[in-house]
């Protein structure tokens, strides 16, 4: 989902990510106190207690699965720059279920409701409609950016669904491959897989198809680190590797990596989103959008099942035995995707809490004495 390096549960088997993090570069903070101080700054923002509580609920589960540049301090710092200050959000927004001649297919209109909330509610409302028809899928149109993608498909995969979701990104921030000039979001893919029974945790792959996630770069900037080299450049579309300098992000894999990231302008298009290079910013014409748009694509595994497996197994044994073929032969350095985040998952949990870094405390201790509230203690 991201390099090993931004997280401290990270094995050091794999040298495509050298030196990760030790936990001594983090402290502790409770899930309830970041909760309460979260959950105070959505609604100093205008927000009802049940969007504050799913926004929160993401950040939270972020922070939780070592999901450093989409916690809280990125999803407050998105609405300050795109959201309810500018109208690119709105509190209290109600989603409008459009008409639809499909029964396993819904469109959405969310009116610009808190993405958070409203990626939740469509997670449970495929599922919903999985049970029923064997596989779902939910468009969503006039949206504002959900954050970590991961996180909804990974709650599909725990309770049994196999589930999907892209959305387009706030703003254009990627050079298209070839290009010089950023005309593409981050745009993320996300895919959860309920493998837990086969390998102890839900396979999860979620990555944005930028080199690294502008959150990444923010991150590196709080804590005055560089980016590797390839992800971004300059204002002048020159290389740079100084979190400082960096105008817009490159795709990762080159040619492959912009296919994948097109894909979700393509999904965004089809769906209702407008003009790439204008999403997210304050416009005059009123004729325009610039919001965001999301998909989501639950199947139920018995959708999927042949019933005909090798050996007389089962749909689940079937799965580990062909996991345990793809780690075998010797290939001890490899691991699934979801590995690392559930490695964080149960340090945070065995930590009795959330995991920050000096720096990001500091950032939501400022945050709580703008609120007027207890900051956070550190343990």
């Amino acid at each position: 989902m991201m390099g090993l390096d931004a997280f401290p549960f990270a094995t050091t088997a794999n040298p495509i990510y050298p030196n990760p993090r030790t936990m001594s570069d983090f402290q502790t903070i409770s899930r309830e106190a970041h909760d309460q101080l979260v959950i105070t700054a959505y609604k100093a923002l205008g927000y009802k207690e049940d969007e504050a509580a799913l926004g929160t609920k993401l950040a939270a589960e972020a922070a939780r699965h070592g999901i450093r540049t989409h916690h809280a301090l990125k999803a407050l710092h998105l609405d300050h720059l795109f959201g309810s200050a500018i109208g690119g959000c709105v509190p209290g927004a109600e989603i409008e279920v459009l008409e639809s001649r499909f029964p396993a297919s819904e469109i959405w209109n969310a009116n610009k409701k808190l993405g958070q909330a409203v990626a939740y509610r469509a997670i449970d409302r495929a599922i919903e409609l999985a049970d029923q028809y064997g596989i779902a899928q939910i468009a969503v149109d006039n949206a504002f950016h959900y954050l970590w993608g991961g996180g909804y498909v990974m709650e599909a995969a725990e309770r049994g669904y196999f589930a999907y979701t892209n959305c387009t990104s706030s703003i254009a921030e990627v050079v298209p491959f070839g290009g010089k000039y950023p005309t593409l979001g981050t745009n993320p893919h996300s895919w959860g897989i309920p493998s837990q029974e086969a390998n102890g945790f839900p396979i999860v792959m979620d990555w944005a198809t930028a080199t690294v996630a502008m959150g990444r770069v923010q991150a590196l900037k709080r804590e005055g680190k560089q980016l590797p080299p390839g992800a971004a450049v300059d204002k002048n579309g020159q290389p740079t590797i100084d979190p400082n300098e960096v105008s817009a992000l490159l795709p990762f894999g080159g040619h492959k990596g912009y296919g994948m990231c097109l894909l979700n302008e393509i999904f965004g298009g089809l769906i209702g989103g407008s003009l790439p290079t204008i999403r997210g910013h304050k416009i005059d014409d009123k004729e325009e959008k610039t919001t965001t748009a999301f998909y989501f694509h639950v199947i139920h595994p018995e959708a999927l099942s042949g019933r005909n497996f090798a050996k007389g197994r089962d749909q689940i044994g079937n799965l580990k035995a062909v996991l345990d073929d793809i780690l075998g032969h010797g290939n001890d350095g490899a691991m699934l995707p979801g590995q690392i985040e559930f490695n964080a998952r149960k340090a945070s949990d065995e930590a009795g809490g959330l995991l920050f870094t000096p720096a990001e405390i500091a950032e939501f201790n400022e945050l709580a004495r703008e609120l007027g509230v207890a900051e956070l203690a550190a343990r």
